[in-house]
C-alpha cells in the first residue's frame, strides 16, 4: 500500500471514529485492507487497495431469530 492508500485508510478510520462507529479491520485479500462496520440495518465492508477504494453494502432484516439450527446450517454449508 502506497502513502496515498494509506492515508486515505487513516483519514477513513478517523471519520468512524469521530462518529462513534465501531470498526474492525481484516485482511481477507492479499492486495487489499478491510474495513468492516454496520449501522442500522445495515452492513459494510470498505476495502482499500493501494490505488484505490471500493465498498459492499449487505442489506438484510434486523428481526430475531429464536432457532439457531438454520443459521448453524448455513454456516455448515458456507464452509464446504
Amino acid at each position: 500500500m502506497n502513502m496515498n492508500g494509506l492515508t486515505k485508510l487513516i483519514e477513513f478510520l478517523a471519520f468512524l471514529k469521530a462518529r462513534n462507529v465501531p470498526f474492525s479491520l481484516h485482511h481477507f485479500r492479499d492486495e487489499a485492507i478491510t474495513v468492516s462496520f454496520a449501522l442500522v440495518g445495515e452492513r459494510y465492508e470498505v476495502y482499500f487497495f493501494e490505488d484505490h477504494e471500493e465498498y459492499s453494502c449487505f442489506l438484510g432484516s434486523e428481526a430475531v431469530e429464536l432457532d439457531l439450527k438454520p443459521l448453524l446450517n448455513r454456516i455448515d454449508e458456507g464452509s464446504k
